[in-house]
């Protein structure tokens, strides 16, 4: 080893002697950093990764290694010193291995000279290290790999061009190998052997975050093979021209060496043995989904419609699917079988996957050096389980950054967490109500509050032995896991009625608002972490009074999918029945569509009673409610519910010059103020915010040209992690989140006493508020913002939740607009309808389990808002989609999906920062690796001198 050492120090000064070292070094570091900052456009894509750098890394260590091998033994032939070498009492195999070791030094010198931009980016953003850490070492193996070859090359030739050229040459033949644009020429089969012997392949797993160790054994045993032809190479120049037996025998030695080097790379296709480097496991399965698998009662199936010949920007996610599909089968205990397809090889699969599963080929361009052409592919997933299926389309599994408008980046969207939440939908979606009571650990108890027969009016006695046939069916059927009571609340001189009153908040019943004679008439589920109250339905009969029932166990076992009710602004409905696609107002289309995927989710009119299947209540932009809608609204929470709010004093609208904004008022807001949450009836602004397309005007000549530019908007709040309380769950994998229009909230301590209060999300200390209700900004007026901003900066509360006992907002007021007065005959339209008779149950207090949850913007969860965000290029949206939907499943208590929900890879984005500064950050990354190869050379230069210093005192000392 020592002599292996000696060898490896002599090089490393030779190499350092000379100037041409800090050339080749201070090139790779500007190479490196024009790379990463232009042609990769870092801050245009305003992801807070290093891919850029390390896209571009493979090719870069072609050249620079290639130069640096391209002399080492090629100098050594053409200076006749290689003799001399090969004369010395040191073995030929360590000359290599300690040049090999020089070499490599030099690499990682190299690279750490780029050592500023994963800390910059560290500082701009929330950087995961996982990948950083997994994406150098891939380029210390992969130029171990290079260096091995153009040791090889080097020995071969006496000419340092010639090397240089070979090098390359050889290099770039294993990274282009496994290229999507080569492999795509051949069969399925020899395309998958020419990825596993690219370097390129093997380079991008490692980069991603993962230390699987057949990346990494692969580059050893490519390393190790070229260091035993370049000790060959060098052996036969010492050999005569007339072989001996022992030539012959250290021939077929490396030879069997090399074979079996090879060999262990196919052996270890069937072993794998990783590590996840990521923050949170990305690339591993989670235990929510290990404790989703776990409850599979039967064989699902996975199945991956993908073609093998597809677009070059999907062909890279082909193996990444393989993986993890692999990783699903191996958790599942054999429940579970995964497999990708091509249906273009199999008439049967294409025929399957459009007539059972519609899946039909996309048309994707591809274009080569002479054409572009268009390929028809398959992209699809489909879970199965029994009878029910869901399809993961094209759409559902990718994600896309546009960096500019010939360059996009795209990668999977979050797979664990679209295939886990997919196999959850089927899974929960194929138990039935039969089975249900087979998932309840405890009985469940319904307690039906319910007056004497004298006291109730007549549909409602008929009905008391309805709902008790219904009930004795249910409970044969329960395996004695359901029971129930009817009680009396008069009885005992009303003591029932009180503690119900004080529970439940349940108040008597009127026949009508004009009848006098009241009477109970509630029922109440107990045996889950809260009761919950089971509505009369509609219509007095047994088919609804048992589905209500159904509805209600459903909340208490667990394995059924949750019901969502969302209730849409009444704009948004299509308005021209001639035109079923036109609509005014906001849409939240794309909000449903997303929601669906994981719930059932249910469009509620709050004209009428709720519905009792509907679990949790979302209301987007509520606008005007009439007192109906808002007493729908209140009993909601007053039954243990929970209430999400989209909602603020201001909401954008489309005015005839452009967009503008409007002051709303609503009575949810007098609503919310009963429970000591109120807006201010200001505008929220903040530096930190999100880019926005707006008309500037710039003076060309005298000649005004109006142009539409992105700009810093400050009415666009972006919240960082600063801002929000990560410990809530709610919060989950949120790493930012941009909330459009905003107004502050204020939560009053004294009337919230006794209940919880968090607050979940804050605009940064540079945010301030004004009165304007102008959406354009001003750059002429106020050249900084667009807005006035000589108000007091100060973080403000832009969402919350409140949990507790609330009293109902219409506690001793008059209920004289529930009395449908305006009823018409169904028969005749002009007569009057037959008095019917209205059951007015009133809760006045809520238990324990109430929760309201603000969100205070109209427009952050708006389709208009989403197509802003995407055409600035970024995908910033989904991270308002993933609060949402963690703030239902934790209102649901569904944790199972919060922990992989925020492994998008798009997430975590920069800070916002101006131009200037951009441009200042990216001086100051060139000023420090130029400086770090300054050091290096100064570093050297005292090493050097005090080394010539310590010789001359040995040379005195010895003539003395």
């Amino acid at each position: 080893m020592n002599k292996i050492l000696a060898v490896t120090k002599k090089e490393l000064l030779s190499f350092f002697n000379s100037p041409i070292a800090y050339i080749f070094l201070g090139t790779f570091v500007l190479v490196s950093y024009y790379v990463f900052f232009w042609v990769d456009k870092f801050f245009a894509r305003n992801i807070a990764d290093l891919r850029p750098l390390f896209n571009w890394m493979p090719l870069l260590l072609i050249f620079l290694v290639s130069a640096i091998t391209m002399r080492m033994w090629s100098e050594e032939r053409r200076m006749g010193t290689l003799e001399s070498l090969m004369t010395a009492p040191v073995q030929i195999w360590q000359l290599v291995v300690g040049k090999f070791l020089a070499c490599l030094s030099l690499i990682v010198i190299a690279l750490l000279l780029t050592i500023s931009l994963p800390i910059t980016v560290a500082i701009l953003g929330e950087l995961d290290w996982g990948p950083v850490i997994g994406a150098y070492l891939a380029c210390v193996l992969l130029a171990a790999a290079y260096v091995a070859i153009g040791l090889f090359v080097s020995s071969k030739s006496d000419n340092q061009i010639v090397s240089l050229i070979l090098s390359i040459l050889l290099s770039v033949v294993f990274y282009f190998i496994g290229a999507g644009t080569f492999v795509n020429l051949f069969s399925p089969a020899t395309a998958e052997f020419l990825k596993n012997i690219s370097t390129s392949d093997h380079f991008t797993a490692i980069s991603r975050g993962i230390l699987d160790f057949r990346d990494i054994y692969y580059y050893i045993s490519l390393a190790a093979v070229f260091l035993v032809l370049t000790v060959l190479s060098l052996q036969k120049l010492r050999w005569s021209s007339v072989k001996s037996s022992r030539h012959r025998n250290i021939q077929f030695f490396a030879l069997l060496l090399i074979l079996n080097l090879i060999a262990a790379n196919f052996w270890l296709q069937r072993q794998r043995v990783k590590v996840d480097l990521t923050a949170g496991q990305v690339h591993t399965l989670s235990e929510s989904t290990e404790g989703i698998l776990s409850q599979l009662g039967e064989p699902l199936l996975i199945r991956g419609f993908i073609s093998k010949k597809t677009h070059p920007l999907l062909a890279p996610l082909i193996p990444q699917i393989k993986d993890l599909l692999a990783e699903y089968e191996a958790e599942s205990n054999g429940m579970l079988r995964a497999e990708v397809v091509d249906p273009k090889n199999n008439a049967e699969l294409e025929e399957e996957a459009g007539r059972r599963y519609s899946i039909r080929p996309i048309p994707l361009q591809i274009s080569d050096k002479y054409e572009a052409s268009l390929v028809n592919a398959y992209f699809d997933i489909v879970v199965q389980y029994g009878d029910k299926f869901e399809v993961l389309s094209f759409k559902d599994l990718i994600e896309i950054n546009v960096i500019s408008q010939n360059q996009i980046d795209v990668r999977l969207r979050n797979l664990e967490y679209d295939i886990t939440r997919t196999i959850k939908k089927v899974l929960y979606g194929f138990q039935n109500v039969d089975s249900l009571f087979s998932g309840l650990k405890t009985p469940v108890k319904l307690k039906g509050y319910v007056s004497a027969e004298y006291n109730l009016p007549g549909k409602l006695k008929e009905f008391k032995s309805t709902a008790k046939s219904v009930l004795v069916d249910i409970a044969a059927k329960s395996n004695n896991k359901f029971e129930f009571e009817f009680i009396e609340p008069e009885a005992e001189g009303g003591k029932v009625a009180q503690e119900i009153a004080e529970n439940y908040g349940f108040r008597p019943m009127m026949a009508s608002l004009f009848d006098s004679n009241k009477f109970y008439f509630y029922f109440v589920l107990e045996g889950g972490d809260f009761p919950i109250q089971v509505s009369l339905p509609e219509q007095l009969d047994a088919e609804n009074f048992k589905l209500g029932i159904e509805a209600g166990l459903k909340r208490i076992a667990p394995g059924f999918l949750k019901s969502v009710g969302l209730v849409r602004p009444k704009s948004s409905a299509p308005q021209n029945p001639y035109l079923p696609q036109a609509a005014s107002g906001k849409q939240f289309n794309f909000l449903f569509d997303q929601l669906s995927k994981n719930q059932t989710v249910k469009n509620v009119d709050l004209s009428k009673p709720i519905s009792e299947g509907v679990d949790l209540l979302t209301i987007l932009a509520p606008g005007d409610l009439s007192d109906k809608e808002l007493y729908q609204l209140d009993q909601f929470l007053m039954r243990g519910g929970t209430v999400i709010l989209s909602a603020a004093p201001y909401e954008s609208e489309q005015a005839q010059a452009g967009l503008a904004l409007k002051k709303t008022s609503s009575p949810v807001f007098n609503w919310l103020q009963s429970y000591g949450i109120e807006f201010t009836e200001k505008l929220l602004l903040d530096q930190q915010n999100e880019p926005f397309p707006v008309p500037r005007t710039r003076n060309v000549g005298g000649y005004a040209v109006e142009e539409i530019q992105m700009v810093q908007y400050p009415m666009f709040v972006d919240v960082r992690r600063d801002g929000m309380n990560e410990e809530n769950s709610i919060l989950s994998g949120v790493t930012q989140v941009t909330l459009n229009w905003p107004s502050p909230l204020e939560i009053d301590a004294e009337q919230n006493s006794g209940r919880e209060v968090v607050k979940l999300l804050e605009s940064s200390d540079d945010s301030w508020l004004i009165d304007s209700s102008d959406p354009i900004p001003d750059f002429v007026t106020y050249p900084d913002y667009g807005f006035s901003s000589l108000a007091k900066k100060q973080p403000y509360t832009v969402a919350a939740m409140v949990k507790g006992k609330f009293a109902s907002y219409f506690a001793g007021k008059d209920l004289e607009f529930l009395n449908a007065k305006d009823a018409v005959n169904p028969a005749d339209p002009k007569q009057p309808a037959e008095p019917e008779e209205v059951f007015t149950g009133f809760i006045d207090r809520s238990p324990e389990s109430a929760r309201i949850i603000v969100f205070a913007s109209n427009d952050f969860l708006s389709d208009q808002v989403f197509q802003i965000s995407a055409v600035g290029g970024n995908q910033r949206y989904l991270n308002s989609m993933q609060l949402l939907e963690n703030a239902i499943d934790y209102s649901l208590e569904d944790p199972a999906l919060l922990t992989i929900r925020g492994r998008s890879n798009f997430a975590r984005t920069l800070l916002p920062m101006e131009d200037r500064a951009k441009a200042i950050w990216e001086y100051v990354n060139y000023a420090v690796g130029l400086g770090l190869l300054f050091l290096l050379w100064f570093v050297f230069q005292l090493f050097r001198k005090k080394r010539q210093h310590r010789q001359q005192s040995d040379y005195l000392g010895a003539s003395v």
